[in-house]
């Protein structure tokens, strides 16, 4: 069961692609090269509320989103409308009434709309993914208490889901460290959607990200987790579980090790290979999972993060997987929530926000959005909605600017595609540091937002700002190689390695000696210390060596010892897409979409003179020094030829001036 030595990449290359489409219909490629949507353009997910759905409203609302320039839809099945009733009448004043006409869940009628709206989407050009079940986190109507989700201390405990659209039958979340657990979850489910999936255009199956209870009460547990774990580890974590892990830092980085194996062979594996086995691709939101996620999300097709309830910060982390795992494409969910959570200023949001929001995100790496997200509503109907959301449909404050504003990030997304991720220093990231801390302080806990060891508020070290820094593991380390003076994993090709942690996996610590005995220069702050029970009488003495290497240092201008790809007083947020014939695709963003928070205020976009930043670009030895206007509302896309020649990309977009609203009325509380 080990995953320690090397890392299982899910491939893509062989799977059927988009291409060779008509002037709506997509069909199948039986030459599919690591491409994925046949268009740019942004998708939205599609709530499907637990009522009769209908092929005239199916075709009504696609229809709807095809004349607004979106390029698809994620179908995802949730509760009936009546099951917040009292949420509805308190903050909307409405009323929904009983309703018992769904289609039942998995039944053969519930395929055959399912069917129908792949179909027609096909017929429109449109995208058409799916939920991998029904709401989040993975549960079944077929889960037996033996294939629940399991706690240690607690054999009662069991996590139901009571928003799915089974309700008021309770649906039981799976055991994700069985992979038996998954197999009967998913075996239904894909059956139910075979049909689907394997007509017309290719789909994406997705899921969310890790809502399992995983806290100072919680610990997450199995049966035969405690003789694996002596096994791998040589001691009993029995006497240190029923004292609570968190007393024992050491012994908590073990019991996360050995979590990550079980959830990596348990769920994230047979979630890909399900999805490779049933004809789709796997999108996947491996957030807050208690596994080192960016080894997790090199596992699945399409990585997926998102925003806002996570800040844009985080995005990085998953870009950086992506691109040490030669995955092209970084998709989100965005625009979850931005002004706090549950819908605040629903149905009042601002498209300049939007835009502030998901330049932040094209400058962490994000190359293609699922906005958050699109209620069904029948013909007739404009009322409908999700309650956690910014709200995509009609009637919305939204819809006059949408088709302008989607071929805007259809623009972006286009650019941000292109080649690979520009690459230059890797910066080792803290994830033993998080394990070890444990819990995050209180004010950065929200709900499923528990422990240090999620990444979610970590940063590139500031002095690694302009050269444009991506975050590195022990796992993709170990798949390095030295070669020509680069260390290169993926698409990625390092001149330098950055360290500045307090703890480091010995393995890892293994790689990075032997990489600097090769020559790759490594700044190296200060020494880590080794985590985990059992130390190791080399560590230190392999950080003596390390630390003695002439390429080694703690200043990082004398390991460096190149100008970085973009100088200045005050950086924008930025990220550059590199073609093989050299031309760089440089994304600068708006300086207001710099070091977001959740939530933003409505009206933060607001900006009503240009702002101008001194840049000095470094680009395949051409020097370029300008002084680059940032007009309100616009980030800047350059193209910078092999000769160092530069063209502006022309992706202006003017949205109205937004209202700014009082910040004491926006919500952040979970």
């Amino acid at each position: 069961m080990k995953i320690y030595a090397s890392i299982l990449f899910i491939g893509i290359t062989g799977l059927l692609s988009f291409s060779g489409c008509t002037e709506n219909k997509i069909t199948k490629s039986d030459a599919e090269v690591n491409e994925f949507y046949p268009t740019s353009k942004p998708c939205t997910r599609w709530w499907w509320f637990a009522t009769e759905i209908k092929e005239s409203d199916v075709k009504h609302q696609l229809d709807w989103a095809k004349e607004n320039n979106f390029g698809g839809v994620e179908i995802a099945w949730v509760y009936p409308l009546y099951r917040y009733q009292r949420m509805y009448e308190k903050k909307y004043n409405r009323f929904y009434p009983k309703d018992t006409t769904a289609q039942k869940w998995l039944s053969t009628e519930w395929s055959d709309i399912v069917n129908y709206t792949k179909s027609y989407a096909d017929s429109l050009g449109l995208i058409c993914d799916f939920t991998f079940g029904s709401a989040w986190p993975v549960a079944g109507s077929n889960i037996g208490p033996e294939h629940t989700t399991k706690v240690y201390g607690d054999s009662t405990f069991r996590q139901t889901l009571t928003f799915a659209w089974t309700w008021p039958d309770t649906q039981l979340v799976i055991n994700h460290l069985d992979a038996e657990a998954f197999e009967i979850f998913a075996d239904p489910v894909g059956k139910a959607l075979k049909e689907a999936i394997n007509t017309g255009s290719k789909s994406a199956l997705f899921t969310d990200s890790w809502e399992i209870k995983l806290n100072f009460k919680y610990k997450i547990w199995t049966d035969g987790f405690d003789q694996t774990f002596e096994e791998e580890f040589g001691y009993d974590i029995i006497p240190f579980m029923d004292h609570g892990l968190d007393s024992f830092p050491d012994v908590r980085y073990d019991y996360m090790l050995h979590l990550d194996e079980y959830v990596t062979e348990g769920f994230y594996k047979p979630y890909a290979e399900k999805c490779r086995e049933l004809g789709a691709w796997s999108r996947v939101q491996c957030l807050a999972a208690p596994t080192d996620v960016m080894t997790t999300y090199s596992l699945v097709d399409i990585p997926e993060t998102e925003s806002m309830l996570n800040n844009p910060n985080y995005s990085r982390v998953v870009s950086s997987s992506a691109c040490l795992a030669s995955k092209k494409m970084v998709s989100s969910e965005t625009f979850t929530c931005m002004y706090g959570f549950p819908s605040t200023y629903l149905r009042q949001e601002q498209t300049a926000d939007l835009k502030m929001v998901a330049d932040a995100m094209f400058a962490q790496g994000v190359n293609h959005h699922f906005y958050h997200g699109m209620p069904y509503n029948p013909i007739g109907s404009d009322s409908i909605e999700f309650f956690a959301t910014t709200y995509f449909g009609p009637g919305g404050s939204l819809t006059p600017e949408l088709p302008e504003f989607n071929s805007y990030m259809e623009k972006v997304s286009s650019a941000m595609l292109k080649g690979k991720t520009y690459s230059d220093v890797a910066v080792y990231v803290p994830y033993e540091d998080g394990v070890m801390k444990g819990a995050l302080p209180k004010e950065k806990r929200r709900v499923w937002v528990w422990g240090e060891y999620e990444l979610r508020y970590i940063y590139p070290p500031a002095e690694t700002e302009g050269y444009h820094p991506l975050w590195i593991n022990r796992h993709f380390l170990d798949l390095a190689t030295f070669r020509d003076g680069k260390l290169s994993v993926g698409d990625a090709s390092f001149s330098t390695l950055y360290i500045d942690v307090k703890y480091m996996d010995l393995r890892a610590l293994k790689k990075v000696l032997e990489f600097a005995k090769q020559g790759l220069p490594v700044c190296l702050k200060s020494a880590p210390a080794q985590p985990g029970k059992t130390k190791s009488d080399d560590f230190e003495k392999m950080i003596k060596e390390l630390s003695a290497i002439k390429n080694v240092s703690s200043n990082f201008q004398e390991v460096v010892n190149h100008l970085p790809l973009i100088k200045g007083d005050v950086l924008p947020e930025y990220w550059c897409r590199v073609e093989p014939d050299g031309t760089h695709y440089l994304f600068l963003a708006q300086g207001l979409s710099k070091d977001l928070k959740y939530p933003i205020y409505s009206g933060q976009s607001f900006m009503e003179t240009s702002d101008y930043k001194e840049l000095t670009i470094q680009v395949n030895g051409k020097t370029i020094k300008q002084n680059f206007e940032f007009k309100p509302y616009q980030s800047l896309l350059l193209k910078i030829s092999p000769d160092g020649s530069l063209d502006y990309v022309d992706i202006t977009f003017n949205p109205k001036d937004p209202v700014i609203r009082p910040k004491e009325k926006q919500r952040m509380h979970f």
